[in-house]
């Protein structure tokens, strides 16, 4: 399998998100559960089929593109709001970067260490595979100059605390469904959804400047933008408050490119029991 990510990374980024296109439509049209977890995620967000439908591809460039990504040759990268990234790197403590499943999350991370790892290295949370190895490739495959990357378990929010503590930045997917006894249950698009209190807490317990960032997957292979903004307003002190108004600063980031969001993903799923 690792022979074939090798394969599929040298080739260029235009066919892998055509090949992606057809297959995330491909399981839209044979698998009724994920069908239908896509359809009403996107009902409940109020959504008409002009707005999702083109999310059901993008959900397919989004497994398609990771050989090059992580194998491949480095792709076209432009910046939308780099000067927010500057400005908090400028005050010389950490920087919590919240980037939803909007676009593709692996290349803002990518990009941001090429451009500012130097400066102020970034972790990045993720959740190892069950597959040996799948985890062996993407540990390999992630580890690069200025990023490195924490587990979703205990030792690994020790890690993130420390960075940022460290005055480095972090980088984490606050739409991920955690463990229970790791959130809270809030709304987001009207229904209520297990949310993370992580970010929120990172954010209370050690200072950092807080940004949303995405990367918005250009058309016909061109490469991609990142877009990086700051929170409306400041989190509140309360940890069910601020998580409110973090899923809040989400949905409006969603809206504004909703036919990029991962609306198949479990979103409003029961958490599981163990961390």
């Amino acid at each position: 399998m690792s022979t074939l990510f090798k394969t599929l990374s040298t080739l260029p980024l235009w066919l892998l998100h055509a090949v992606g296109w057809s297959l995330g439509w491909l399981v839209f049209a044979l698998s009724g559960v994920y069908r239908g977890r896509f359809l009403a995620n996107a009902r409940q967000a109020g959504l008409v089929w002009r707005q999702w439908r083109g999310a059901v591809g993008e959900s397919g460039k989004l497994v398609a593109e990771l050989p090059r990504l992580w194998l491949g040759r480095p792709v076209p990268v432009q910046w939308v709001g780099a000067q927010h990234v500057e400005e908090a790197l400028a005050l010389r403590r950490g920087v919590l970067f919240l980037t939803p499943h909007l676009g593709c999350f692996e290349v803002a991370a990518q990009a941001y260490a090429q451009r500012y790892g130097q400066v102020q290295p970034l972790t990045v949370l993720f959740r190892p595979p069950r597959q040996a190895w799948l985890r062996q490739l993407v540990s390999t495959a992630r580890a690069r100059p200025g990023l490195a990357t924490a587990p979703t378990t205990l030792a690994g929010v020790k890690q993130m605390i420390k960075a940022l503590k460290k005055s480095q930045s972090l980088a984490l997917l606050p739409d991920q469904v955690p463990p229970m006894g790791m959130g809270v249950w809030a709304p987001f698009f009207g229904r209520d959804a297990y949310t993370m209190t992580l970010s929120a807490r990172l954010a209370q317990q050690t200072g950092a400047t807080v940004l949303m960032a995405w990367g918005e997957r250009l058309p016909w292979g061109r490469g991609y933008r990142v877009h990086v903004q700051p929170l409306p307003a400041a989190l509140p002190l309360e940890n069910a408050q601020a998580v409110r108004a973090i899923n809040a600063a989400l949905e409006s980031l969603i809206r504004a490119c909703p036919q990029q969001y991962l609306w198949g993903y479990a979103r409003y799923k029961q958490p599981r029991q163990e961390l």
